[in-house]
């Protein structure tokens, strides 16, 4: 059942419905709600003024009661939400205290502060892995005594199956949309920073973290004289060249951009680290396979439950897609492409719950994959899925209609938002004002205009701005709604 600017339908809630409950919770969707009159719902909104299709279910934890639902079996584009299905996937395949190990290998003997052989630097995966980290490596291998390499200096990244972007329709320059590969560094974003320098301008890429900002040439900058796009991107000889538009720079400002060669990238700005400790590296050269080796030195990511905390936080697509592609190699014991690595984590999830879902990567970035607010809901209603995925949920601030946090409001929302243009969604855990425990699901789209404004090419199509401020107020009004009345 959808909802348009055209009004809503009446009776639009199913859940006046009868129905029989399963022993087991979840087996049916649809029991007879005894709680909130179906006009408060309808009246929510059609409120909003929504464009587009809406679909949401609410359910009691505690006898896997449906007691509020519109649209339950309406599939629609989770977004970000995908997250936290990957994060249970990772956690419960992996183990919380499943670490990435980025090494360095040595393919020969190390005497006397002499390496006669070749130094690799080999990524494990790691998706979080940053500028400082790799100065803390590089401190490590000083501590072995490591003064001369007589070899080269190699790169690996294929522990994971490389990708050159998590959704080919985003344009080209959106950091959020970045390579992906067994060795990761800064989200696989370079930072471009520039300043109006009389009548032209200065740039820089750098790959900053917290304590450095070494400058790279594994990627360029150049501004050049026209109307439109803003930037291109053109790979060359394991380049990044970027162009950007002289109209669109105003006196000085920065923002990231995607790194299409990451490993270059790291052994770049790991080499910069080497050299400060005397440590003279040649320039890095890629290899799909890791000879006879012996290890020096090794830098271990967070733990994974963490890793997932953070990614759910942050919603970070690189950390979704990483851990994602880890978990079916490992479940496989094979690398998988992107597309057959959601697909078994797809499986997993309907075997695992009963949730029938169709994904197309592990982030929510590619607005093909598709899931059910009924769906969603059994998923997180499963045995054992709150235990461990709601103490890692974000808390939602509930919010009165001017954006103000109501600080004393009567409840908690712990969940994942999802947010693409024309896309709005959330889930998760709903403490109402009685104390009782419910799982919820919450989708929006308008495809109709998604697809409008991707044709347009622009970042922000027009309305996007406003359709999404819209539906994440409906989601506002429909929490408190929830809370408030049960």
């Amino acid at each position: 059942m959808s909802f348009t600017r055209r009004g809503v339908l009446g009776g639009v809630l199913s859940s006046v419905a009868t129905g029989v409950m399963a022993e087991a919770p979840f087996t049916s969707m649809r029991p007879r709600a005894r709680i909130v009159p179906t006009a408060d719902l309808g009246t929510i909104i059609r409120r909003a003024r929504l464009s587009g299709d809406v679909g949401c279910v609410l359910a009691d934890l505690e006898s896997g009661e449906v007691l509020q639902e519109v649209a339950p079996d309406l599939r629609l584009p989770p977004a970000s939400v995908t997250k936290a299905v990957t994060a249970l996937y990772a956690l419960e395949t992996l183990g919380p205290a499943h670490r990435f190990a980025t090494r360095l290998l040595a393919t020969g003997p190390l005497v006397n502060g002499v390496l006669d052989g070749d130094l690799i630097l080999a990524g494990g995966g790691d998706p979080n892995l940053v500028t400082d980290q790799l100065a803390t490596l590089a401190d490590r291998l000083k501590d072995t005594g490591l003064s001369t390499v007589n070899g080269d200096f190699l790169v690996w990244d294929d522990a994971l199956v490389n990708l050159d972007e998590i959704d080919p329709s985003q344009l080209d320059h959106l950091g959020y949309n970045p390579t992906i590969t067994g060795l990761n560094l800064n989200f696989n974003r370079v930072y471009f920073e520039w300043k109006r320098s009389g009548d032209d301008y200065t740039t820089v890429l750098d790959a900053r973290s917290e304590n450095f900002k070494p400058q790279v040439t594994s990627a360029r900058m150049a501004v050049v004289n026209r109307a439109s796009p803003v930037f291109t991107y053109r790979g060359r000889e394991g380049v990044d060249e970027w162009t950007v538009a002289r109209r669109a720079l105003n006196n000085g400002g920065s923002r990231w951009l995607p790194v299409r060669n990451p490993a270059r990238y790291a052994g770049e700005v790991f080499a910069t680290f080497a050299r400060s400790h005397g440590i003279v590296l040649a320039a890095p050269k890629e290899i799909a396979d890791l000879p006879q080796i012996s290890e020096l030195a090794v830098f271990e990511s967070r733990p994974l439950e963490q890793m997932m905390r953070g990614m759910l936080r942050f919603s970070t697509n690189i950390t979704a897609e990483a851990a994602g592609l880890a978990t079916s190699a490992a479940a496989s014991g094979q690398r998988r492409g992107l597309r057959t690595s959601a697909l078994s984590m797809a499986r997993w999830a309907e075997q695992r719950a009963g949730a029938r879902a169709n994904f197309v990567d592990h982030s929510g970035l590619g607005d093909q994959s598709r899931i059910s607010a009924a769906d969603m809901v059994k998923f997180l209603s499963a045995d054992g899925v709150r235990a461990t995925l709601h103490p890692i949920l974000k808390p939602v601030t509930l919010t009165d209609r001017s954006g103000d946090r109501l600080s004393e409001f009567p409840g908690e929302v712990r969940g994942k938002t999802g947010t693409l243009n024309f896309v709005s969604s959330l889930a998760g855990y709903v403490r109402a004002q009685s104390g009782r425990q419910l799982s919820f699901a919450f989708f929006a789209a308008d495809l109709a205009a998604r697809e409008a404004g991707k044709r347009a090419g622009d970042e922000s199509p027009r309305g996007a701005v406003g359709w999404n401020r819209a539906a994440k107020r409906l989601q506002q009004d429909i929490l408190q709604n929830w809370i408030r009345l049960l």
